[in-house]
């Protein structure tokens, strides 16, 4: 006479080796894509790191020549100013004006590209800058807080603008009462804009600030004259009363 136990045991049916056989693929096929999900994860991080690198050389040999200190000057910022950059990449004068206005200012570095504003981010991040943050903006909108920013720098971005007025009527509405616009960019002295072409006449981008409520306070055709024949101008302009 079988036991308790040596009857249940008999009741027991063995498991199908059809279901092992399965168990065991599923366990290899997830082992698998973890470990490709690891690699790829460590491949993004390698790759982030030397893109990190990359920006900080370049960075620094535009500081060579690039002029980031008469930039800066020419928005008459101050320690706690509100300052934003439309255009602002991965945060080449953006991560400037996070030092010029202090840990009591702030930093709006606003791009139409998430992926340089996601590097810009890190970058911040790394250096406890924590006055900055980026924002995403569309073609015709920065989205910039009303009458909230003391002043506005687009740099090697204008040229970019399909509707000039439409940017620069929101930069108006963004600026307190004679806040600033500084807009720094590559040019032509030509009057006739080019399609498609990254260089800008300075007239022509002052005539616009002028038809759209800016006053010009300071203009330079020859701000930087780079090597290669490279031109690039400066315009300060500040917000007018109408």
């Amino acid at each position: 006479m079988l036991s308790r136990s040596e009857s249940a045991l008999s009741r027991t049916s063995p498991v199908p080796v059809e279901k092992l056989q399965h168990a065991y693929r599923t366990r290899i096929i997830a082992f698998l894509i973890a470990v490709l999900l690891c690699l790829a994860a460590f491949n993004a991080l390698y790759k982030g790191i030397n893109t990190i690198r990359y920006l900080d050389v370049v960075e620094s040999e535009r500081d060579g020549w690039q002029r980031p200190d008469a930039v800066i000057a020419a928005l008459d910022i101050k320690a706690g100013s509100t300052v934003a950059e439309i255009g602002s990449g991965a945060g080449y004068f953006s991560l400037k004006l996070s030092r010029s206005v202090g840990p009591s200012g702030r930093v709006i570095a606003e791009d139409i590209q998430r992926f340089p504003l996601l590097f810009l981010w890190i970058r911040s991040s790394s250096r406890a800058e924590h006055n900055l943050t980026v924002r995403v903006g569309d073609g015709d909108d920065p989205r910039l807080p009303k009458g909230a920013l003391d002043a506005v720098l687009i740099a090697n971005t204008y040229h970019e603008f399909a509707n000039p007025a439409t940017i620069l009527h929101r930069v108006r509405e963004a600026l307190s009462t004679g806040g600033r616009l500084v807009v720094l960019d590559r040019g032509t002295l030509s009057e006739i804009p080019e399609q498609h072409s990254h260089e800008l006449s300075p007239g022509v981008v002052a005539n616009q600030m002028g038809e759209n409520g800016f006053q010009i306070i300071q203009r330079d055709d020859r701000f930087i004259l780079h090597g290669g024949g490279e031109q690039w101008w400066l315009i300060v302009a500040q917000k007018t009363g109408y």
